[in-house]
């Protein structure tokens, strides 16, 4: 299955959100048509710290394989997961179909004590990757950071801790979000310097409003250029201007990537299926 993904000269693909509410399921699936009209090569699922909402995650995921024929992939984490309930997460996947995971850390859950991070099962995500390869029949996929990851000393040892993803069985990697293009052609170049020869997709978030730079990106540790931070000063207070300015940013910054054969793009399209389509069609019309 995974060849389908990578056999053609580029793959497009989006990362949404399970509803918070039980009751929302409807207007999700409707947003799930919208996006699966865009005709992704896969649409990955996230869900809570600790998996919290892994049940919501299979729902979607099953929506998104079973009933648009799409290509779905769950979020997995292992910082708050012994196990067992990894097996049953993985079971679960199974018996819809599934069989695609983004096998991640994740966030330790607020309400998770010393005594319990200290004992978890795997402490970072190549040590469950591991565990499903011999465990379980799936296909997984590892996070990358083309800044590092925040906690990582450096960007070396990131890439040492990126190549152990790769013996320990991930398929291809999705990139964390950037901003400046230029940190990903480095880390590319790095990247291959290190032995890393799978498929490694890049992930690009439009910022559409000013509040996302308090919370997503300041979460993701991107750096922000000059040129976003320019876009944001001049339009940040007209809702409006800010959206319109924010897509095209991510536009741009696609088409710059293309330009320079990275044609495997991620977006993080934020459960925003005219924001997702707008970006699409001016980069493939």
């Amino acid at each position: 299955m995974l060849q389908n993904l990578f056999n053609h000269k580029r793959s497009l693909s989006f990362e949404v959100f399970p509803p918070k509410k039980d009751g929302d399921f409807e207007s999700a699936f409707q947003v799930m048509d919208a996006l699966g009209a865009l005709s992704p090569d896969f649409i990955s699922v996230t869900y809570g710290a600790g998996g919290s909402r892994a049940g919501k995650t299979v729902e979607i995921a099953s929506y998104i394989q079973n009933t648009l024929g799409i290509d779905a992939m769950a979020h997995m984490t292992c910082v708050g997961s012994r196990q067992e309930s990894l097996q049953q997460y993985a079971a679960a996947l199974k018996e819809h179909n599934i069989s695609y995971v983004l096998a991640l850390r994740g966030d330790r859950p607020k309400d998770m004590t010393d005594e319990q991070f200290n004992s978890r099962d795997f402490a970072h995500a190549s040590d469950m990757m591991r565990f499903l390869k011999e465990n379980e029949a799936l296909h997984i996929a590892g996070a990358c950071y083309p800044e590092k990851h925040y906690e990582s000393f450096s960007l070396e040892s990131d890439l040492n801790n990126l190549k152990k993803k790769q013996d320990a069985g991930a398929e291809f990697f999705i990139s964390q979000m950037f901003f400046d293009n230029d940190y990903y052609y480095s880390f590319l170049e790095k990247a291959e310097k290190k032995g890393i020869t799978v498929p490694i997709c890049a992930g690009i978030m439009p910022i559409t409003s000013a509040s996302q730079l308090g919370t997503t990106v300041t979460l993701s540790g991107s750096s922000i250029p000059r040129a976003l931070s320019n876009l944001i000063a001049t339009y940040g207070d007209n809702k409006e201007d800010m959206c319109k300015a924010g897509i095209d940013y991510a536009i741009r910054q696609i088409r710059d990537l293309q330009e320079n054969d990275v044609n495997d793009i991620h977006i993080y399209a934020m459960n925003k299926p005219k924001t997702t389509r707008e970006i699409v069609e001016a980069i493939y019309r």
